[in-house]
């Protein structure tokens, strides 16, 4: 098993967090025609449809990062925001990352597309405690560089994914809880005119009720394709 520590603020307290456990959430919307919606997308890609919703993906710990640049082979990768749930001192935290992933390798296999590429994360995290009475008014939101600007690529409530605490149930077969250590993506929302590369990407997590956010960003350096 595969291990990374690393550098994050829980609640506002600088803290060194070892992930022992990555785990990749898909099509996890509650609502199925919105399910449907990202699984024809992605069909449009050549990607298969998934054998059960949601399906838990585990990828390397050691993919997880909190870098300003990933690298990725080739120019069919890209990004998508989601919230991210994390399981340490024996307490749950929600942040926001982005699960880059190889559009290329998905067409032919979506477990190794999920561990082609690094996953993003941005390096602050909140009590779940503290936003779980509103949780359905969190907003994400994500961006990236276009024809000389910068255009909204994705947004939407966390509303239209299943809750933490379902995601949680499922995966661990009626939990309550992850395992310590454990980080989870849970799910992500159709790109506004189709998914595409870009060089950058910028995500984040709104709570409006709180008047607070967490943002992240990464630019993407290509790697050259030589056979």
């Amino acid at each position: 098993m595969s291990s990374i520590t690393i550098n994050v603020s829980l609640g506002g307290t600088p803290s060194k967090v070892t992930v022992h456990q990555a785990v990749i959430a898909g099509w996890t919307g509650r609502d199925p025609a919105a399910v449907q919606k990202h699984i024809k997308e992605l069909e449009e890609l050549g990607v298969k449809a998934p054998a059960s919703t949601p399906i838990f993906y585990r990828v390397s710990a050691a993919r997880i990062t909190t870098a300003e640049t990933i690298e990725a082979t080739g120019t069919a990768s890209s990004g998508e925001v989601e919230y991210v749930l994390l399981q340490t001192g024996g307490k749950l935290w929600v942040g926001v990352g982005s699960d880059h992933t190889d559009r290329e390798v998905e067409t032919y296999g979506v477990t190794v597309s999920k561990q082609m590429c690094d996953k993003p994360i941005a390096a602050s995290f909140w009590a779940f405690e503290d936003c779980a009475g509103h949780w359905d008014k969190l907003m994400l939101r994500s961006h990236i560089p276009e024809k000389g600007g910068r255009v909204l690529y994705q947004e939407g409530a966390v509303a239209g994914m299943l809750s933490p605490a379902d995601l949680i149930g499922r995966y661990t077969s009626g939990g309550k809880a992850l395992a310590e250590g454990t980080i989870m993506f849970c799910g992500t929302f159709a790109a506004k005119g189709g998914i595409r590369p870009a060089d950058r990407f910028d995500y984040e997590i709104e709570d409006p009720v709180l008047g607070r956010r967490i943002a992240g960003g990464y630019a993407i350096t290509t790697l050259p394709v030589l056979g």
